[in-house]
């Protein structure tokens, strides 16, 4: 049995993702879209050749990586950070946003491509989730941020809105198969699953925090296997008693996220860093399991589905949901432009072809294209669009601190990095004449390729980066007095 050469190839599409992810970032062209260029490469119709025409492993490598990505989607979420008001329009875009969004698109396809009724609205459903993670890629790429209202929103919506979609997928893709429909008790079935997803998904993640907190195992190296295992725990539990284990995942990584663990920030890096193998794995499997000549013929379908949700179905079912918020009509403008198709919507399109359903085939070609479409035209656009929105905002850009530092999330201390402009007045003064009593504590100091613990004593010099512990409004006041600033890096709190 030839090893090597699988080993070899995987290796390859791997590091090949890898590669793709830093073209993308100077493209300003989501990630996704080289990933899947690159399975395509691979398929039976590219380069490679690799023969692969199995929906069923497809679907299941899809669910798994969709499961991580919501996870760690949801451990970076800054939820303290979050408004009543941010919460709710993300709900409401997440629920009722996307039902507006799939049933717009059924009547289309009904009515436009004749399409039967059954498949029309499984069409909708399985387009009607976003991606904002691809929409963010974008963002960082051109070296601009969304205001934060418009941004939380948006990542509070893309973690919570794939449950909606799952769902209506898979009653639609019953009533295609069987004919079968459980009525008035949809509804009732809907509220159960994201409630009960909703409900699984904290109580889990409280209970992942008290393990991780209690266990105390004798090698570090296996609190990540602790937390990947209980992703699966999550959403298999949550499954089994009949809710959404989207839903849960996303809640439980929310949940852990408001909460102090240990081993925090090595845990946050490694679900980081799973969630972008998890991305590649999928994209170049979903990629593989394209067929370029197929999608030749679904294109002029794929172009009409894609621009009508880019134009007619998502800014309809934006501005309706967000009608009584309290956003601006550009900020609801650019809530509704930023709607890119991504992960979602590719493997809900396996669904139907692993159920066997009639013309399943024709439906992974059109909503494949639609998000090709969808990436093309929008993911260029959206840094364009949020400066002529006037929504746009400094992008708050990581960096790396030297050594691992954080500050416990329950105390109210954060730690941050700032830095000695070169009009302030500290350059040239003492640290002990900085700021007065109120100020954070400077717990070390970098100057040039030097980092140091400082004392009172200290002279300061232009350029050099503080790292300060205290609560937010000192820290602010200690910004303000320094006149300049780096952008935060990432920690604990923050």
């Amino acid at each position: 049995m030839d090893i090597a050469h699988p080993v070899l190839l995987a290796a390859f599409l791997l590091l090949a993702g890898v590669l793709a992810s830093k073209l993308s970032y100077r493209l300003g062209v989501p990630a996704l879209l080289l990933f899947l260029a690159l399975g395509m490469l691979a398929g039976s119709e590219g380069v490679i050749g690799i023969e692969f025409a199995d929906p069923e492993p497809a679907m299941l490598i899809g669910v798994l990586a969709l499961c991580l990505i919501l996870f760690d989607g949801g451990l970076h979420t800054d939820v303290r950070s979050m408004s009543s008001g941010v919460k709710r329009d993300g709900v409401l875009l997440a629920t009722l946003g996307v039902m507006l969004t799939a049933g717009l698109v059924a009547v289309f396809a009904v009515y436009v491509l004749g399409l039967d009724l059954v498949t029309g609205l499984l069409l909708g459903a399985i387009v009607s989730s976003t991606d904002a993670a691809a929409v963010f890629a974008v963002l960082r790429a051109k070296n601009i941020g969304i205001k934060e209202r418009v941004r939380s929103v948006l990542e509070f919506e893309s973690g919570s809105n794939d449950p909606t979609a799952v769902f209506l997928t898979v009653t639609f893709i019953t009533l295609a198969t069987s004919g079968a429909h459980a009525g008035w008790l949809v509804p009732v079935v809907f509220v159960y699953k994201l409630a009960g997803g909703l409900l699984a998904g904290y109580v889990l993640g409280r209970v992942l925090v008290a393990l991780l907190n209690w266990i105390d195992l004798e090698y570090d190296g296996l609190y990540p296997v602790v937390t990947l295992a209980s992703v699966g725990v999550v959403f298999g539990l949550a499954e089994v008693i009949g809710t959404s284990g989207f839903m849960a995942v996303y809640v439980a990584g929310l949940t852990m996220a408001d909460r102090v663990f240990v081993h925090r920030n090595s845990l946050l890096r490694f679900h980081e860093g799973l969630a972008w193998l998890m991305q590649i794995a999928m994209f170049v499997v979903l990629g593989l399991l394209a067929f370029p000549m197929r999608l030749i013929e679904a294109a002029p379908d794929g172009i009409f589905v894609a621009l009508l949700l880019i134009f007619v179905a998502r800014p309809f079912s934006v501005m309706i949901t967000l009608a009584f918020s309290d956003m601006t009509l550009r900020e609801r403008t650019m809530v509704s432009w930023v709607g890119l198709r991504g992960a979602a919507p590719i493997i809900l399109a396996t669904f139907p072809l692993v159920a066997g359903v009639t013309g399943a085939e024709y439906l992974f070609d059109v909503v494949f294209f639609a998000v090709i479409v969808s990436v093309l035209l929008q993911g260029p656009s959206v840094a364009v669009m949020a400066r002529k929105l006037r929504v746009d905002a400094p992008l708050d850009a990581p960096d790396a601190y030297p050594i691992e530092i954080s500050a416990p999330a329950d105390i109210g201390v954060k730690i941050k990095r700032l830095v000695i402009g070169p009009d302030s007045e500290a350059a040239g003064a003492r640290l002990v004449d900085i700021g007065g009593p109120t100020r954070p504590l400077v717990v070390m100091l970098r100057r040039g390729g030097r980092i140091f613990v400082p004392t009172g004593r200290t002279l300061l010099e232009e350029d050099d980066e503080l790292f300060v512990l205290g609560d937010p409004e000192s820290i602010r006041e200690f910004r303000a007095l320094l006149s300049s600033a780096l952008p935060d890096a990432p920690t604990a709190t923050s």
